[in-house]
């Protein structure tokens, strides 16, 4: 597959990044080549435009080889296996850095001069180049981009080698390509014109993106209950505090829109926390329609090295069940519901025989682990979502879902995997989702909260 330009390969781009439009995007495009497809996958998302700026650190006596990558706000990721094996030392890493520094600094302030850089914290960034040789750039742009406070990131581009995909996957949540060759050879000879892009266009094109952001009303689609939130959700950091067996404190973000008729918890699984990229996701797409949302830690930092408890299930579901105790007083008496992965789907099915949320649902969930009594004595109305190609967790589901006893649905995610990976994959979890706990309201509190 060849593209005409970076114009052609970017429209292209955007066709495929469609289920990224309600994650709160922000495009960063890679200087320079990459901002011209990033300005079109930007115009098709209706998203805001940025450039990641990214020096490599290189080796000294051998600059192509990198140790490491640094960017705006004093990010940086050093690889310290390549350090080790090259001997550097401390003085000469903070001069590598020192002088990628002055580049890059200077850089920054010819694309973009006064203006401050796209916040990414919470949001999904979407990197954006023409193309992928090595990859060691973009991975390093998705650090620098996580450490940003990026809550999602989404490796797009063109046309990368074949077999690449994996290797980028350890630093991005996804990756979407147009065109993955065996025979790939360079970037350029999938371009018809592959022109190269100076910093005059890369300013131009990032004006022409802020202009029509000023032009451009925000874009909202409301709620399915046809509640919504108009003006900015609250959103702060919290501590709860459980009191004896438990007796720890756990950190938390709860976000609460206004007239929000419901907050729902999330219990993470497989040792997982509040800063779950997919969890997040979830959350994100609940608060935009007026849903109250509360990501928190299950287990202490301490407890996440013990991975057995992962696995306790009774103590995760007392832990679930005294956050939602906590969450009621904090809100004035708001109802809750569990939004539960894996592990922690074990956890929100097992607290619901006591607590009694709203309603339950399950992302794929290890309902098996909440034991068949408790399956059973389920009241919430409960959605048990599974991945089409998560075979074995889709067996356990269909147990379960004989033995519960409630208002009960199982929605399989067509081609899904566990991990909802695939491309509109976690964003069907995030609909289903969303409409379960919106058509599983508590009348006598539908849109009674103020702010």
């Amino acid at each position: 597959m060849r593209f005409v330009n970076r114009e052609d390969a970017g429209r292209a781009l955007a066709g495929r990044l469609r289920h990224l439009r309600d994650g709160d995007p922000v495009v960063l495009g890679l200087p320079r080549g990459g901002v011209p497809v990033a300005f079109e996958v930007a115009q098709g998302l209706g998203a805001p435009l940025d450039v990641l700026v990214v020096r490599k650190l290189g080796v000294p006596i051998h600059p192509e080889l990198g140790f490491g990558a640094v960017g705006e706000d004093g990010a940086k990721v050093i690889n310290p296996d390549v350090v080790r094996m090259t001997g550097l030392d401390e003085a000469g890493i903070a001069e590598v850095e020192r002088r990628e520094r002055d580049e890059l600094e200077r850089r920054v302030r010819r694309y973009r001069g006064d203006t401050p850089r796209q916040e990414l914290t919470g949001r999904t960034a979407v990197i954006v180049d023409d193309g992928i040789a090595t990859g060691s750039t973009a991975r390093a742009a998705c650090r620098i981009a996580r450490s940003q406070g990026a809550a999602r990131v989404v490796l797009a581009v063109p046309v990368l080698p074949a077999g690449t995909q994996e290797q980028l996957r350890q630093d991005a949540d996804e990756v979407v390509f147009l065109s993955a060759p065996s025979g790939f050879g360079s970037v350029g000879q999938w371009y018809e014109d592959f022109a190269q892009t100076e910093d005059t266009e890369v300013v131009d094109l990032l004006n022409r993106s802020a202009a029509a952001a000023h032009k451009t009303a925000p874009r909202s689609e409301g709620p399915p209950h046809g509640g919504g939130w108009a003006e900015p959700a609250e959103r702060r950091e919290v501590e709860i505090r459980l009191p004896e067996p438990d007796a720890v404190r756990l950190p938390g973000e709860l976000v609460l829109p206004r007239h929000a008729p419901v907050v729902v918890a999330f219990a993470h699984g497989s040792g997982s926390g509040r800063h779950s990229p997919r969890n997040r996701y979830v959350a994100r797409t609940l608060a935009e329609a007026g849903l109250g949302t509360l990501l928190f830690d299950l287990l202490t930092p301490e407890e996440e090295l013990d991975r057995d408890l992962v696995f306790a299930i009774p103590l995760l579901a007392r832990r679930l069940a005294g956050a939602a105790r906590w969450l009621r007083e904090a809100t004035d008496g708001l109802p809750v519901s569990y939004f539960g992965a894996s592990t922690g789907a074990a956890a929100a099915l097992r607290a619901a025989v006591e607590d009694h949320p709203a309603a339950v649902v399950s992302r794929g969930g290890r309902p098996d682990l909440a034991g068949e009594p408790a399956l059973a004595a389920v009241r919430a109305p409960t959605l048990l979502i599974v991945g089409g190609q998560d075979q074995l967790v889709l067996e356990l589901n269909q147990q379960a879902e004989r033995l519960l006893r409630c208002e009960k649905r199982l929605e399989m995610v067509p081609g899904a995997t566990h991990l909802f990976e695939e491309p509109g994959a976690l964003e069907q979890v995030a609909q289903l989702a969303r409409d379960w706990f919106a058509a599983h309201l508590p009348q006598a509190h539908t849109g009674a909260r103020a702010a």
